[in-house]
């Protein structure tokens, strides 16, 4: 299965899932999206930038090494933040980090009338397709 059928499959399999985006933090780059509705380029650099803040901006990145120095673990590439939910005024927004690929993360944006137990089970079943087809 190719990667755009295979976010597209995640997009019609989660619950009231309104769009895809796959963004690789490394680059900032949004690799591929899917939405039901059409979004001007300029939106979706942001939201690729805006992710790579959520999972590596600075204040993450001190709280992480805050965390490994207090359990006297080594300050390597593991990374404690795995899933990030956003609620807003009518949508959740689910971000995933790769298993595979710490560096990937998956977002899903749905209808916030959306079961989120649905939606987490859905996500977190397809990120291993999506980045098996990647």
């Amino acid at each position: 299965m190719s990667f755009k059928e295979a976010i597209q499959e995640a997009v019609s399999a989660i619950p009231e899932c309104l769009a895809a985006g796959y963004v690789d933090l490394s680059t900032g780059m949004l690799l591929d999206v899917k939405t039901v509705d059409s979004h001007p380029d300029e939106v979706l650099e942001v939201v690729a930038a805006a992710t790579a803040d959520l999972f590596q901006g600075p204040n993450v990145s001190l709280i992480e090494s805050m965390f490994k120095k207090a359990r006297g673990l080594a300050d390597d590439d593991h990374h404690y933040f795995q899933e990030i939910i956003v609620n807003s005024d009518n949508l959740v927004h689910v971000f995933l980090r790769g298993k595979d690929n710490q560096d990937h993360v998956a977002t899903f944006v749905c209808r916030k009338s959306a079961n989120l137990g649905m939606v987490l089970t859905k996500a977190r079943s397809w990120m291993p397709k999506l980045e098996a087809a990647l």
